[in-house]
């Protein structure tokens, strides 16, 4: 069965950093697109970074130069490294692992960024 298992999410202050962590099915890891998509309350999903199983990587618009995703195969593992967040970057944040047709999620982490 293949699971993507969040962490790192939480309150952090405006400006502030986070790391988000997604350990993946070693069984999909390797040759999945891997990604981070948000969604807050009345608004759809919507993609904020990807990178390809050969590191080719991807980000939202309002994102760029603030984050970074990265993965490692030994750990099967997908980061989002997340600077300067903004109050509006909270949002539930969700992993992603994309092949084709074939996509599985993660069961999302909280992230807050408030005074």
């Amino acid at each position: 069965q293949v699971q993507l298992v969040e962490s790192g999410g939480g309150l952090v202050q405006p400006g502030g950093s986070l790391r988000l962590s997604c350990a993946a099915s070693r069984s999909i890891f390797s040759t999945y697109a891997m990604g981070w998509y948000r969604q807050v309350p009345g608004k759809p999903r919507e993609l904020v970074a990807q990178i390809t199983s050969g590191g080719i990587t991807n980000y939202a618009t309002s994102v760029k130069g603030r984050f970074t995703i990265s993965r490692d195969y030994a750990k099967s593992t997908v980061y989002l490294q997340m600077n300067s967040l903004r109050p509006e970057d909270t949002a539930v944040y969700y992993c992603n692992a994309q092949k084709t047709i074939s996509q599985y999620w993660g069961q999302g982490t909280q992230v807050t960024v408030s005074l």
